[in-house]
C-alpha cells in the first residue's frame, strides 16, 4: 500500500509539447499498462461540451462538494449530453474522470482542455538497472502530466503544465534525473507524494 514518488521533470506553456515529451519519457518503459487515466476540470459551458465529444462515457461531477440546506451531500445527475447551456452553467464547475485505452484518445483530450487544471496518468515499469542499483515496480512507476498545474496531486492553477516521473514507493532521484535529462530537462524540486 502507499503512493507513488514522483518528481517533476519537465516543464512548459506548450501542452502539445508536454504530451511529447510524456510520450517520449513512457517509450522508455518496458512495460506500460493498456490504460491510461484522465481527469478534466471543466470551467464552463464550453469546455463540458467540448470534453463530452471527447469522453462521452466520462463521469462528470461536481469539481468541488456540495451539500443541501440540510447537510446532505449533493450528487450531481444532469445527463451533460442533453442538459441545456443555462441548466450546465448552473453547476459548473465540473469534473471528469475516465480510464481510457492508452493511445486512443490522449490527443483529442488535450485539444478539448479549457482552462482548468486536467491529468493525464500513464502507470508502467521502469526496466531495472542493477549495475545502477535502479528496479523498476509496476504498481508505482510510470509518466504523468498536469496540465495547469505543478503538483501531481493537483493543487493550485498554474499557466504552465508539468511532466512528471513516478519511480517506485521511496523514490529514486539519480533515476528520476536520468530520465528527465533523457527528455532534456531536470528534476525540478523536491520529490511530490504520487498515486
Amino acid at each position: 500500500m502507499g503512493d507513488s514518488t514522483a518528481y517533476a521533470v519537465y516543464r512548459t506553456t506548450d501542452a502539445s509539447l508536454a504530451y511529447t515529451q510524456a510520450m517520449h519519457l513512457r517509450s522508455l518503459m518496458t512495460e506500460c499498462e493498456p490504460k491510461a487515466g484522465l481527469y478534466a476540470e471543466l470551467r464552463t459551458v464550453k469546455d463540458v461540451r467540448q470534453m463530452v465529444a471527447v469522453l462521452p462515457d466520462g463521469r462528470f461531477d461536481f469539481a468541488d462538494m456540495r451539500t443541501d440546506p440540510s447537510g446532505e451531500e449533493l450528487w450531481f445527475d444532469l445527463d451533460v449530453t442533453t442538459a441545456a447551456d443555462a441548466e450546465l452553467e448552473a453547476h459548473l464547475p465540473l469534473d471528469v474522470m475516465l480510464d481510457v485505452p492508452a493511445g486512443s484518445v490522449e490527443e483529442r483530450f488535450i485539444a478539448a482542455l479549457g482552462q482548468g487544471m486536467a491529468a493525464i496518468d500513464w502507470p508502467g515499469l521502469w526496466p531495472d538497472e542493477p549495475e545502477a542499483d535502479h528496479y523498476g515496480n509496476a504498481k508505482y512507476d510510470g509518466v504523468q502530466i498536469v496540465f495547469h498545474g505543478d503538483n501531481a496531486q493537483l493543487g493550485h492553477w498554474t499557466e504552465h503544465h508539468t511532466v512528471f516521473v513516478h519511480v517506485g514507493k521511496f523514490g529514486d532521484l539519480l533515476r528520476a534525473q536520468e530520465l528527465a535529462a533523457r527528455i532534456g530537462g531536470k528534476v525540478l524540486g523536491e520529490p511530490q507524494t504520487g498515486w
